[in-house]
């Protein structure tokens, strides 16, 4: 990705061809113009297949035929999901593909005709507009292992959504239906919870059996941490129990429909994390970044997911503006406002980045150090959330370093970081 302002505006010249569009989900508008804002042509408006995009790369043929230029930059905005098929189709023809802010396009609409009217012919001028300016970037869009590591990702993530609701869903039955339940197992996903859920889901039908019957049926999977004494324990609570009664024969229907769906996506998620892992160790970079302390499997391929392939970006600042984690703050004349972050960028990557930084603070030696000494230095002390933000800052860079350079984890670098007043003299 390019953020540099002038070289996005260094792209657009007189032999270039600009071209705004915006975006539904059936049908596309778009305007043409060039460098100096003059509209070529009129507004075209076409449909979401391939009959549409063929239409529309006639069109802009016909334009630079027409007022002879020689490049074509077309923005969009990324509306959703439906703006995919469409980039795909131009970078296939050759066509340089770019993507503007929606709040920018918001906010920016009013500039022409001082009118806050919105419709989607002036939305594709105020696009072209905006790309004129060099207000764009270019869409980071996953090519080959990349592209399927980010679908495994947002696979799993659907995956862990759907697996905690279904595991709030078990829990409330066992509110209702056998709260004693969890005072014989400490977990019910434990292979004897699950067996006595499976057999013997209700109070009712565990009073009708003995221990032994009980613990015979927990032994056909289990073979440690099983024995008559839980089995009592398991039979005393069930004639005890204050669940509710009423209804238990679809209860009991409710909790074997929720175990046989608990079953099914357990088994997705472990298949899907032998997949990822797969993908994971296809990719050079990784091998290094699984060495640094602190960060799994998991981690390593939501970031790269998330980032794809780093030798795309020039700096690791880049990474972290796509973060949302770029400073930004509020000062006019004296006042001098409260500095935080943009949160502007990719949210996933950020709350994983964060999420991520956690753990390191905890069980690597480094990152503990670097926090300890954010919070505790004597000129400016960083709050321990400022900090940790720092440190979403330092990883990235780390793991750009890695992903780039070849080189391996050095902890001593990081280490070196760290500036000594009292050794030095001076202030870090």
């Amino acid at each position: 990705m390019n953020y540099n302002q002038n070289k996005r505006i260094m792209q657009i010249s007189e032999e270039t061809l600009i071209v705004g569009v915006d975006i539904a989900k059936e049908s596309h508008v778009a305007r043409a113009q060039d460098f100096r804002g003059f509209e070529y042509g009129k507004t075209i408006k076409f449909t979401n297949d391939i009959t549409g995009f063929n239409e529309f790369y006639k069109w802009i043929e016909k334009l630079c035929a027409e007022h002879d230029k020689s490049k074509i930059i077309v923005g969009m905005e990324p509306t959703g999901h439906y703006w995919f098929c469409l980039a795909k189709f131009l970078r296939q023809n050759a066509i340089k593909v770019t993507i503007v802010n929606p709040m920018h396009v918001k906010k920016s609409k009013e500039l022409d005709d001082n009118s806050p009217t919105k419709n989607d012919p002036k939305d594709a001028k105020v696009i072209a507009q905006l790309v004129k300016d060099g207000r764009f970037s270019e869409p980071n869009m996953p090519e080959g292992i990349y592209a399927d590591l980010r679908l495994a990702i947002d696979l799993k993530e659907m995956l862990t959504k759907e697996l905690c609701a279904i595991k709030a869903k078990i829990a409330r039955w066992l509110d209702i239906y056998f709260p004693e339940f969890q005072d014989v197992f400490s977990s019910w996903e434990g292979k004897a919870a699950l067996l006595t859920l499976r057999n013997l889901s209700t109070p009712a039908k565990i009073v009708n059996i003995t221990a032994e019957d009980i613990v015979k049926l927990w032994k056909t999977e289990v073979k440690r941490a099983v024995g008559s004494k839980r089995a009592e324990l398991l039979i005393e609570k069930a004639k005890s129990s204050i669940g509710i009664t009423q209804g238990i024969d679809m209860a009991e229907y409710n909790l074997q429909y929720l175990l046989d769906k608990y079953k099914t996506v357990m088994d997705n998620f472990e298949k899907l994390m032998v997949k990822i892992e797969t993908i994971v160790d296809q990719i050079p970079e990784a091998k290094e970044m699984l060495l640094i302390p602190g960060l799994g499997l998991v981690t390593i391929a939501a970031f790269l997911s998330e980032v794809c392939d780093l030798t795309q970006y020039s700096h690791p600042r880049q990474i972290q503006k796509l973060a949302g984690l770029t400073l930004k703050e509020y000062s006019s004349g004296k006042h001098k406002g409260q500095t935080t972050i943009t949160k502007r960028g990719r949210r996933r990557l950020r709350a994983l980045l964060f999420k991520a930084i956690m753990p390191m603070v905890a069980h690597n030696e480094e990152f503990k150090a670097l926090h300890e000494y954010y919070t505790k230095r004597v000129n400016n002390p960083l709050k321990k959330k400022q900090s940790l933000i720092a440190l979403c800052c330092k990883l990235i860079r780390v793991l750009y370093a890695l992903g780039t350079k070849g080189v391996a984890y050095n902890p001593q670098k990081l280490m070196d970081d760290i500036k000594h007043p009292e050794a030095t003299g001076k202030a870090a």
